[in-house]
């Protein structure tokens, strides 16, 4: 073999996984978050959810992806075990589009693809435009892989070492190793079968030899899920191990029928594709191609046919290989972030708002012991209130830090633009935690200075503070689920408060006069009743990131 035609078959392979690869970020960026709700709202039947992986992944060209997604979307909590399951089945099937696509021998028109993708990324501005480009571009960049390979492997049929070696592969556990360890190493069981589909094309792998391999491919792809699972929650390393799990038994049930019936299933794949005809394009048989993606689809439907009435024990065997349940994160911990080892793209702003959800129950809480501290002179509930906000602010600094590196990776359109929100949010939680605070110097001054509160300022006290703790719920809930339907509560309850805090300081004013109160007591009152209407303040923040409005427009 020439050194020539090596090159030139690594710079085929380089193309066409790149390619893939292009593909497949293209449209996570361009679409990934539209793609994330349609998950999201449409997995709730398992079988829905298993279209919705057949179509999602037919999109993304990639089964790793998806899995990898939906490992790390069970992570976040958008999908349970069971809704996971229905898309990874989807998943198997989906991905046979791209070896369809790559047995109609697209490369005439390569070029084309190539042209118009590099038009858009290069010279149109629009950051929608560029992604789709993107796509284009890789689509054409994999078929000029592809057609860069076929003819690079003409050489290979005249090296006698080259097909002493393919036809050492005829043992059946031998073909499963090999694409097995393949897939592991490119990571992709699309880009494998791709790479078999041409050189059978080519004449060197019989059909029988590609059976075995496109078997080990089934399971080299759960390498990419089962990596992304790593320090993630159990529920996400469980939904890692269904994927496995399918397809180790999927493979084995093929594996024992091929030992028995090889040739009469070789026989039928022959037919359904084309006969024993040979068309031939450039120098490429479209009939084996045909083959070989058909054999791919067929043993990726039976797989899912086999599996899909037993998931339940799927799911039961995931939680047996990991049981138990997760640890308790403390406050001091991140519990949905993770490391940026297994970052993804997709998943970054679920993940984050998940966190900012979780800091926000843990300020509100805060308040809410804080201003219980002020009332009943309670120490104790002090020194919590401090503790907390000490775990409060390691939050808002992690999560801080997360959404800066988070935003260097090339995200989704759509989460690009909330992200800058986020911060907005992290701010304004953590300044409601500092309120939290200034309540809890309040109690320890009062308790210092032996200072109470009137009946009456006790009573504004705990009227205005349920006020703004309804405020800070509906907020936190608005921001979460991203829908409007406390948007006029909101507002209402901010409107409520400022008025609160006005009619409330004169009623103060007036007690003074009337030697009802002390100043001292007065002073940390008239303090307490400012800290809570700014409290108001950003929880109407909160909810109001979410929307293009301000709240004053409203």
């Amino acid at each position: 073999m020439k050194m020539e035609s090596l090159l030139a078959l690594l710079a085929g392979l380089g193309l066409f996984l790149y390619g893939m690869k292009l593909m497949s970020d293209g449209l996570e960026k361009a679409a990934g978050a539209r793609l994330r709700s349609i998950l999201e709202m449409c997995t709730k039947n398992q079988f829905i959810g298993m279209i919705v992986g057949i179509l999602f992944t037919a999109v993304v060209q990639s089964s790793s992806a998806t899995t990898v997604l939906v490992v790390s979307f069970v992570n976040a909590g958008l999908l349970n075990l069971m809704q996971a399951t229905g898309v990874i089945l989807g998943a198997n099937i989906g991905t046979t589009v791209t070896a369809q696509l790559i047995a109609f021998n697209l490369s005439a028109v390569a070029p084309v693809f190539l042209m118009v993708g590099v038009c858009m990324v290069m010279f149109v501005k629009k950051p929608m435009v560029k992604r789709i480009g993107e796509v284009v571009l890789g689509f054409g960049m994999l078929f000029f892989g592809m057609s860069i390979m076929s003819g690079s492997m003409d050489s290979l049929r005249s090296s006698e070492q080259v097909m002493n070696l393919i036809a050492s592969m005829d043992n059946p556990f031998l073909g499963v190793l090999v694409g097995f360890v393949i897939t592991a190493i490119v990571q992709s069981s699309s880009a494998t079968v791709g790479i078999v589909l041409v050189m059978a094309s080519q004449g060197l792998i019989p059909l029988n030899i590609c059976f075995y391999i496109i078997l080990g491919c089934n399971m080299g792809s759960c390498v990419s899920a089962l990596l992304a699972s790593i320090g993630s929650k159990k529920t996400a390393k469980r939904a890692a191990w269904i994927h496995l799990l399918v397809n180790i038994i999927g493979s084995f049930a093929i594996f024992v029928i091929l030992l028995f019936f090889e040739n009469q299933i070789k026989d039928f794949i022959i037919a359904i594709s084309g006969g024993n005809t040979n068309e031939v394009v450039d120098g490429v048989s479209q009939t084996i191609a045909r083959q070989v993606a058909n054999t791919h689809l067929i043993f990726k439907v039976f797989e899912v046919a086999i599996c899909f009435p037993i998931t339940k024990y799927i799911a039961k065997a995931a939680t047996l290989i990991v049981p138990g349940e997760d640890k308790k994160v403390d406050n001091m911990h991140l519990e949905f972030i993770t490391d940026f080892t297994s970052f993804q793209t997709t998943a970054a702003v679920p993940n984050a708002i998940n966190e900012i959800v979780r800091m926000a129950q843990i300020t509100f809480h805060n308040l809410s012991i804080a201003l219980s501290s002020l009332l009943n002179s309670d120490e104790k509930q002090i020194s919590e209130v401090y503790e907390t906000e000490s775990s409060i602010n390691y939050l808002s600094r992690e999560i801080t830090n997360y959404l800066v590196n988070a935003n260097q990776y090339s995200l989704p359109i759509d989460d690009r633009k909330v992200l800058a929100s986020l911060f907005h949010v992290v701010n304004d939680i953590e300044r409601i935690g500092d309120h939290a605070e200034n309540v809890a110097d309040f109690a320890k001054q009062a308790i210092e200075g032996n200072l109470h509160f009137s009946s009456e300022a006790v009573e504004e006290i705990n009227k205005m503070a349920t006020a703004v703790q309804k405020l800070l719920s509906y907020s936190i809930e608005m921001f979460e689920n991203k829908n409007r339907e406390y948007l006029e509560e909101i507002l209402k309850f901010e409107n409520s408060i400022d008025d609160m805090e006005r009619r409330f300081q004169k009623n103060h004013v007036v007690r003074l006069t009337k030697n009802a109160c002390s100043a001292e007591t007065g002073m940390i009152f008239s303090d307490l009743l400012s800290n809570l209407e700014r409290v108001a303040d950003h929880g109407t923040n909160i909810a109001f990131s979410i929307l293009d409005e301000d709240p004053e427009d409203i």
